[in-house]
């Protein structure tokens, strides 16, 4: 708890230390399966995911420990539903901050199968995170602008081939696959920018989720929903998180069921389902962006600690 006797930016600096440390240090244990992976021989490949994973989990331990001994953390985590450990499950959540990365590690961490997230193509060329991600079989994606699309239509499908194949690997073991929906992070500009109807959120993007349910619907136990909320600060979320300012963010976990309607189908080329699906999803975004309202309501802005007087 030296977030409550350090200064916020020194508690930064801190966790910043200790978190490149870590993860420093989880990746030379992790390298033997990054350089194995390669290999064209399947059951080293699978293996080598496995090996990959297990020290993620480890990582993602020594995470919690350093948030809990570096931050006074009094986290508000309402699990509306148990999860099972066991079972597979699609993860949605509203997207704000790179912070939210490591608070979904964090909060999952030994309740539902290891998280396998959505990332941007560009990410896979990131020192150390993009070769561990590539090596655990996280999915990567290719975001293309509107006139790459135009001139060149054939690339609508290459994000849904991917998505594809990341399901057909991910049946052979539980999984969970996070999808941010918003298909990147918040901000006000963004919203304005693409005339967003929701207060908190921007436009959810049906079309990855649907193709991945019709994957692996029948696998998943359910579609959790994760909103997070976090103090307004003035300060990137990112470096207020770690200076221990987040120490009072508030989360709320739901686990909905999956329509059947909506396991079988083409967003693609049926237009009746697509509507069903974006009608489906549309409802859930309503619903998070009114419980944000509440819960950023009830999120008082932070204060700093005052300084003992001795």
């Amino acid at each position: 708890m030296f977030s409550v006797i350090f200064p916020p930016v020194v508690v930064g600096l801190m966790t910043s230390t200790a978190v490149l440390a870590i993860t420093v240090a989880a990746f030379i244990v992790l390298l033997p399966g990054v350089l194995l992976k390669p290999i064209p021989y399947e059951p080293l490949r699978r293996g080598c995911s496995r090996y990959c994973v297990w020290v993620a989990r480890g990582w993602v331990g020594y995470l919690k420990l350093t948030f809990r001994l570096l931050h006074a953390v009094q986290w508000e985590v309402d699990f509306r539903t148990p999860l099972q450990p066991g079972r597979s499950y699609m993860l949605i959540a509203n997207h704000q901050s790179w912070v939210d990365i490591p608070l979904l590690f964090d909060i999952f961490h030994n309740r539902v199968p290891f998280l396998r997230f959505f990332l941007k193509h560009e990410l896979i060329w990131v020192p150390i995170i993009g070769q561990a991600c590539w090596a655990m079989d996280f999915p990567f994606m290719r975001r293309h602008s509107k006139a790459q699309l135009a001139a060149h239509p054939e690339l609508r499908h290459q994000d849904l081939e991917t998505t594809r194949r990341a399901c057909e690997h991910f049946r052979t073991e539980p999984v969970t696959v996070v999808n941010f929906l918003e298909g990147t992070r918040f901000s006000e500009a963004k919203r304005i920018a693409r005339q967003s109807p929701y207060r908190h959120l921007l436009r959810p993007k049906a079309g990855g989720m649907s193709f991945a349910l019709n994957a692996m619907g029948d696998q998943f136990a359910g579609v959790i929903d994760v909103t997070i909320a976090y103090r307004p600060t003035g300060k990137p979320l990112l470096w207020s998180f770690a200076c221990g300012e987040q120490d009072q963010l508030s989360v709320h976990v739901d686990v909905l069921p999956i329509p059947q309607e909506l396991l079988a189908g083409s967003y693609e080329a049926d237009p009746e389902y697509r509507k069903r699906f974006q009608d489906w999803v549309n409802t859930v975004w309503t619903r998070k962006d009114q419980r944000l309202d509440r819960m950023s309501n009830s999120r008082p802005a932070y204060q700093a600690p005052r300084p003992a007087h001795f």
